[in-house]
Order: C-alpha cells, then structure tokens, then sequence
C-alpha cells in the first residue's frame, strides 16, 4: 500500500515542496526513511512510532519505506514528524490516502502526539500557495506566523489526533487569519527617540544624512559620549517598513528559528548587535548547511558593530561582499546558497585603546604604536565602503543638564522621507530607490557638480589620497544633502558637507 503526503523543506530564504511517499510492504516491521535524510530525520522513526501508538492509532506492522522527494536536496529538521505520522496511520486505518492529498504538513511530534513549533513556518505557506494547495497545517505556536500570508487557509496543528481526524473526519478547523497591514499599522510606536539624547548635533546631522540616503556610518568618539545611545535610536528614523519589506525580514527570521507565538511578524526595522567575538559564519552566515548570518537578519535594518576594532579583522574583511552588492553567496559542499543583506552598516569606536586620546580632561596613556595598531584593524578597503566617518566628543555637563530637549526622531523622520520620496521619484525604484545602491550610470546622470564644487572635490582627492569607491560616495553623500534641502541640483556647500565626513580618514588612517 502506497500513501503520498505533502510537506516542505527549507532551502536558502525559501522552501520547496517535498513529496513524502510511505509504503508498507511485506516482511518483519522496520522503517527506513530514504531521500537524503540529515540525524533528525533520521532519528523521526523511533519518534514517530511511539507519536502513532501514544494518539491511540496502530503504527505498521510491516516493512514501512519512507521516501522524501526530489532525492537529491537534503532534508533537514523534525518538520516532517508530523506529515510522515499521518501517511502512516493513513494506510493502518484503511483511510483513502487521497484525503491528504491536497494539503501541507510541517510539524514536529513529542511522544505524547502533541505537535511541538518548527522553523520555516512562513516560508512554508508561501511554497503551500503557490503550489496551489488547499491548506496548510502548522504547529499552534507557528500558526499566527504563517497566517499572514494571504491566499491560503492556515489551520492550527495541536495532536496527530487532532489533525488525521479534521482531515479525514472533514471536521475542518477554523482558519486563522492575521491581516499583515493591519500589524504594519499597530508598529507606529518606537521605544527611543532622539528626543532623549543631549547635544550631539553633529552626529544627529550626520545620522540624518546616512539613513536618508541609505549610507554607512562610523562614529568615533571616547567612551560614554553616547555612540550606543544615537545608534539605537537609528531605526526610529527609518522610513516605514512596506509590506514586501516585512516580509522578506520576517522570512529570514522565521528560517533562523527567532519568531515566537508574541513576536511573530517583523513589522519594524531591524537592530542587530552582535558582539565583537562573533565568528565569520556567525556574522555572513554559513555552517555545514549554510543558514543566513547577522548581515542577513539585519536585511532592511540596520548592523550596528559596536567597538569596530575589537571585532577579528577576517571578520570585518567578510562584510565587503554584502556591502557592495547588498546580498550573501555563501557556498558549502551542501550547495551554494544565496541570502539578501541589504542593511545600513553603523560601526562605533574608541579614537585610541584607552579612549581618551583627543580629549582635553582625560590623559591618554597609549604610545603611539598601540594606537598605530588599533586603528590599522580597520583595513583601508572596508573603511572605503563607510561613507560617513564622523567624531562624537565627551559631552559636558551643562548639555545633559540644559532643560531643552532634542529634536524627535517623528519630526527628523519626516525630512529623511521626504527625502527618500525624492529619491524614489528619481531613480524610478521603491527597492532600490536611494542613493547609496545608486549604479554608476545614475551617479553620472544625477550627481553633475558645478565648477566650484568639482574643484572643491578635486582638491579633497588629491589631499586625503582618497580612492576611486570615496570619490563616488562623496558624490551620493553630497546628492543626499542635496535632497534633505529638497534641491534639484548639488551646490558646492553639499560637497564641502560631505567632504568634511571623509576628513577622518586622513587624521586616523593616513
């Protein structure tokens, strides 16, 4: 007897289809699970069996062959628990497998039959639809997740029990709906605002420049002078998140594993923080079966590195990659898999190892090769990639006590989408429509500089030794302060603006 069930299998940010095919034959009971199958999967057989006779059901009692189509894509996880139960108990009770047919099953079983949360919920209901099928069944904790894709019936998977008699009982559940708009709507609300930081106006000037235009930003300045506090407030700035844009984010975290049965749809921009001690494949992605890294979960947020120096420069050395073409190839004996890693890069450091150098209260103790080295972890070509290198001093005591509070991140918003807007109308892209992914036909088209502003610039090559890549990020830098003062055409005070955010390069690094 031969039953066909339906699941999914995660590859890369997607999931394919998986055809499970269960055939009971003749000969003593053994279960062999053939198709490429990876430990836990392997490991369902003994799982399963026991899910079958512990819901009340008569597992097989003949040789039960398990195959997982296409043969040659490795299957991985315990999602298929669920799917591989219900074929079974199928072809035990004399049930038309056929009734299984039309539907999806992803699902890992306890021993009790009770239906335990899997990775890849989302993912899955997309591949579900647009194979066409009728429904998908996930696990209660992953249903909210998955509901929020439109266009296809998500029930909630509880027991074995529950989910063979709804299917072959036609005693359908009731399918939840989560309308993803609606969640978009409810995240208005941002914990921080820029409304709490003191002083600093130089970095909030240089932090709206970067984020209207989508550029990466390094500050530099002693310890407590507030790197961490304006670079937690970055994301409160961002231009809402559309609804494609949630959910590719929220995909990537659904695959990781990192959505819950409260924190289930990504709706606003995302802020990772790794330490400075993550590894290359924790920060790019990868492992024996390469999953998306840090880069990728911050895909439409922002990357803060935080103690940039600190981090292995291999590490560093990684990221050129995913800052040039804003996406991941990762390639392992497994396969070559590609993840998006379209973020705002954000890094913060200490001007010296001691963090005081510069400053004129504290005394720095370092010599100056300890200060020669710390800087040169930093190599020359990732600090090209940074277009905004910016200095945030010690703050005084008369700026964190003066009564007036800062400019909020509502109001500050509302300049940089408006500059995106203009942005957007200019490069004809919602996607890519900033000036930092700018290609280099649109830099020449939009980014003509008058005389003044041409030899200006020339002058700045020429004494910061600055490289072609620097020479057309000053471009989209002074293109963006150009589109925060909403002007058509770039003055020579744009350029001179963002010229004066590649200065460090020259007083650290040269």
């Amino acid at each position: 007897m031969l039953a066909r069930i339906y699941s999914a299998a995660i590859q890369g940010v997607d999931a394919i289809e998986i055809e499970i095919e269960i055939n009971v034959g003749a000969g003593e009971f053994v279960m062999v699970v053939v198709g490429l199958p990876d430990t836990a999967v392997k490991e369902s057989r003994d799982r399963v069996v026991t899910a079958v006779h512990n819901s009340g059901f008569k597992p097989p009692r003949q040789r039960t062959t398990v195959n997982l189509a296409p043969a040659d894509i490795k299957k991985e996880g315990p999602s298929f628990d669920l799917p591989i139960a219900l074929g079974m108990v199928a072809l035990s009770e004399q049930v038309p497998p056929e009734l299984l047919e039309p539907y999806t099953f992803i699902g890992e079983l306890a021993l009790s039959g009770a239906v335990r949360p899997v990775k890849g919920a989302l993912v899955a209901a997309l591949e579900a639809r647009r194979r066409g099928k009728a429904g998908i069944f996930v696990p209660s904790a992953n249903v909210r997740e998955a509901a929020v894709v439109e266009g296809i019936d998500v029930f909630p998977a509880e027991t074995l029990r529950g989910v063979f008699e709804a299917v072959a009982g036609d005693r359908m559940p009731d399918a939840v709906v989560s309308d993803p708009r609606l969640l978009l709507d409810r995240s208005d609300g941002q914990d921080l605002c820029f409304s709490e930081v003191r002083g600093q106006a130089h970095a909030k000037r240089a932090i709206e420049v970067a984020v209207a235009g989508g550029h990466n930003l390094l500050m530099i300045g002693p310890p407590g002078s507030g790197k961490s506090m304006l670079a937690k407030r970055i994301p409160s700035i961002f231009p809402a998140l559309t609804l494609e844009e949630a959910i590719e984010s929220t995909k990537i975290h659904s695959i990781c594993g990192l959505l819950g049965s409260d924190h289930f749809f990504i709706a606003q921009r995302p802020f990772r923080s790794p330490h400075h001690t993550i590894s290359d494949a924790g920060l790019l992605g990868g492992s024996a079966s390469p999953t998306p890294g840090e880069v990728s979960l911050a895909h439409h947020g922002v990357l803060f590195l935080d103690e940039l120096p600190e981090f292995k420069r291999s590490t560093l050395e990684v990221m050129r990659q995913p800052l040039e073409d804003s996406r991941v190839t990762i390639s392992r004996a497994a396969g070559t898999l590609t993840f998006p890693a379209e973020f705002m890069l954000v890094g913060a450091m200490n001007p010296c190892p001691c963090g005081h150098l510069g400053n004129p209260k504290r005394e720095c103790r370092c010599s100056p090769g300890q200060i020669q080295k710390y800087r040169q972890r930093i190599s020359g070509p990732l600090l090209d990639r940074i277009d905004l290198q910016i200095e945030v001093p010690a703050i005084d005591f008369h700026e964190m006590t003066k009564g007036s509070p800062g400019e909020s991140s509502a109001a500050i918003g509302e300049r940089v989408g408006a500059a995106r807007k203009r942005q957007q109308r200019r490069l004809g892209s919602a996607r890519k429509g900033c000036n930092a992914r700018m290609t280099n036909r649109q830099l020449r088209s939009h980014c003509q500089l008058d005389e003044t502003g041409q030899e200006m610039l020339r002058h700045a090559m020429e004494e910061l030794e600055l490289s072609a890549r620097a020479y057309d990020r000053i471009l989209k830098v002074a293109r963006t302060i150009a589109d925060l003062a909403g002007l058509d055409l770039i003055a020579a005070d744009h350029v001179g603006e963002a010229i004066q955010y590649r200065s460090l390069d020259r007083n650290l690094w040269m």
